[in-house]
């Protein structure tokens, strides 16, 4: 799945070579800032979860992830469904998601969000999958408004928003240690900069950026900090 700031650097390179209008390949900018309204509204997951045990912040997300899971496979078999769901969203929609086969960002995200409480400790599952909402919101936006300089397949503008808001995001992570959470932040953006391709796939960085991020930081605390790790359990 393409984030917003990668397709805004292929239409860059397009641009360059038949003079196109800049971003007419994306989905209106009017139209990406609800999309990420929407998006932001995914922090209440490790907000809430930061006042809940693991177990039923669990119960919880299976019962989200599945709600969306179920849409996103009813809408490749049936074409009634299939019509509600592009005239209700296709505004909101990129466009590969508006491919019939394709589940959503949604289904990924809440994917994400399932897997990254049931493995890690609790804090550095909210600092990874805060890092997703509120790190890649701020890059898709600068990306698309001020991005210019190509990254890999990002830009160095958004890239630059993204590790700025993922350093916050764990300074202000309860119990987590400075240094292995901005090293937490450094490979969340590595995450989102280069694309993960397993057999010519790309996975979807909705999952690789909380995941890549929070199995770095585990390790370090299993490495370096194992007697500090207790206090990343605290209420979990």
């Amino acid at each position: 799945m393409q984030s917003a700031e990668q397709e805004n650097v292929e239409t860059l390179k397009s641009d360059t070579q038949t003079h196109a209008t800049p971003h007419q390949a994306q989905i209106e900018y009017h139209n990406e800032l609800a999309r990420k309204a929407i998006h932001v509204f995914s922090i209440a997951i490790p907000l809430i979860y930061y006042h809940i045990t693991q177990k039923l912040a669990l119960v919880l997300l299976t019962i989200l992830f599945l709600g969306f899971f179920i849409v996103d496979a009813a809408k490749m078999f049936s074409k009634p469904i299939a019509a509600w769901y592009f005239k209700t969203f296709g505004s909101l929609l990129r466009p590969h998601e508006k491919e019939k086969k394709q589940f959503n960002g949604a289904t990924f995200v809440t994917l994400s969000a399932l897997l990254t409480v049931a493995i890690f400790p609790k804090m550095i599952a909210i600092a990874a999958f805060s890092i997703l909402i509120v790190a890649d919101t701020a890059a898709a936006l600068v990306g698309r408004k001020w991005g210019r300089r190509p990254l890999f397949s990002k830009t160095v503008e958004g890239s630059i928003a993204f590790l700025v808001a993922a350093i916050l995001v764990v300074v202000l992570t309860p119990n987590l240690n400075l240094a292995i959470g901005i090293g937490l932040a450094i490979v969340a953006t590595i995450a989102e900069v280069v694309p993960l391709r397993i057999f010519g796939y790309t996975i979807d960085d909705n999952l690789v950026i909380p995941l890549a991020s929070a199995t770095f930081a585990y390790l370090c605390y299993l490495v370096f900090l194992p007697n500090e790790i207790p206090l990343l359990k605290i209420g979990q």
